[in-house]
């Protein structure tokens, strides 16, 4: 019996090693690469840090306890009961002059800029995990694939867990990038994946690529940590910048509250539009993802003109109700000095627009559920 245990442990253990092979799980610097991330003034001991010190979880806290503890923790309304309402805006008939935001959900964003085309952490795949049980998209929320997309001149990537950084949806698009801007060390898993070295650029925070006169994008640091299996922080982790001569746009990546919003407010003078993060909190890892309220604060520090939430509505990945940081936003927004914009996964944001406005839409969402459950709306 010992020898059949043993030997069916050890079968495990090589099907195990031999999955995580795969190349979706990337692959890490090396060589010139790792000479690059080595020459970091932000990569110590071995790996990234943080600006300022960000342990992962709260004292007192660990993986497993934080998994035992949701085994038996009831959290209403993690999923919407009814498909998400969204818009399919047909990207390739943009108009390259409009600068415009479109979300994709969670963390993915479509953009016009400067007469130039960009993608952020695209996930186009139903779920964001090593597995398709896992992280399951919200319904209604999977609307694009790699064919709807027209050619993109720089595929921006913030860090690489799977809920931004996605093989399949990458892959897919290698054809249609020209360009692609990632953190240092990130350019490892694209390799994996097809992509040439000349196509790939990785930067560390406050490096850019000037892609033409007046058109400019930079990385900036964010409050995180990186990592696609159980190594973390080999890879580093960022928020994106586009400046243009006549407007700035923030997107923050995953990011805890901290002291780099009002430095960044600073360095650019303030922001036309920041989509920040403001969802996936929980108070067991308070310093790596913000709050709605702490993100209402770090659009004041950065003086943004409109606010946008981000790593929101298409996965939950905390264990907080789908719709929460919309509304805890909205609450927390009133008489701010930047304009909250809410718009449905897949419609078009016109960047300047003073007068375009959008619905509460997770408030439809609730309404159907509580009907379909035969509640009072």
């Amino acid at each position: 019996m010992m020898i059949g245990i043993a030997a069916v442990a050890t079968l495990v253990s090589l099907g195990a090693c031999a999955y995580l092979q795969h190349p979706k799980f990337g692959a890490y610097p090396e060589g010139e690469r790792l000479e690059k991330v080595q020459h970091s003034s932000h990569y110590v001991d071995g790996e990234f840090r943080n600006l300022v010190y960000t342990p992962m979880l709260l004292d007192g806290n660990s993986t497993l306890s934080i998994l035992a503890g949701d085994l038996f923790r009831r959290i209403e309304n993690l999923r919407p009961a009814s498909p998400i309402p969204a818009v399919r805006t047909d990207l390739k008939a943009l108009d390259v002059s409009q600068d415009t935001v479109v979300w994709l959900g969670h963390s993915s964003y479509f953009i016009v800029f400067a007469g130039k085309r960009f993608l952020i952490d695209p996930v186009l795949s139903p779920f964001a995990a090593p597995v398709s049980f896992s992280t399951q998209a919200f319904d209604g929320t999977s609307l694009y694939t790699a064919d709807d997309m027209p050619p993109i001149d720089v595929l921006l990537i913030t860090h690489d867990h799977w809920d931004h950084l996605d093989h399949a949806t990458v892959s897919a698009l290698e054809s249609k990038v020209g360009q692609a801007l990632v953190p240092l060390g990130v350019g490892a898993h694209l390799a994996r994946w097809g992509y040439t070295r000349e196509k790939v650029r990785e930067a560390d925070w406050y490096e850019k690529l000037e892609l033409e006169t007046g058109l400019t994008i930079h990385l900036v640091p964010a409050r995180h940590y990186s990592g696609r299996w159980l190594t973390r922080n080999k890879t580093l982790w960022t928020g994106f910048v586009l400046e243009s001569t006549t407007r700035s746009i923030l997107f923050s990546g995953d990011t805890g509250y901290g002291p780099h919003f009002k430095e960044l407010a600073q360095r650019f003078g303030g922001f036309d539009l920041a989509a920040l993060d403001m969802g996936q909190y929980d108070p067991r890892w308070p310093y790596i993802h913000m709050t709605p309220e702490e993100a209402a604060q770090a659009a004041e520090d950065l003086q943004v003109k409109v606010l946008l939430p981000a790593h929101v509505g298409r996965f939950n990945i905390a264990r907080h109700a789908w719709n929460a940081p919309f509304e805890r936003i909205g609450m927390a927004s009133k008489s701010k000095s930047y304009r909250l914009a809410t718009p449905r996964i897949g419609e078009p944001l016109r960047v300047g627009d003073s007068g375009q406005r959008f619905a509460d839409w997770w408030q439809d969402v609730r309404k159907i559920a509580s009907s379909e459950a035969g509640e009072n709306p």
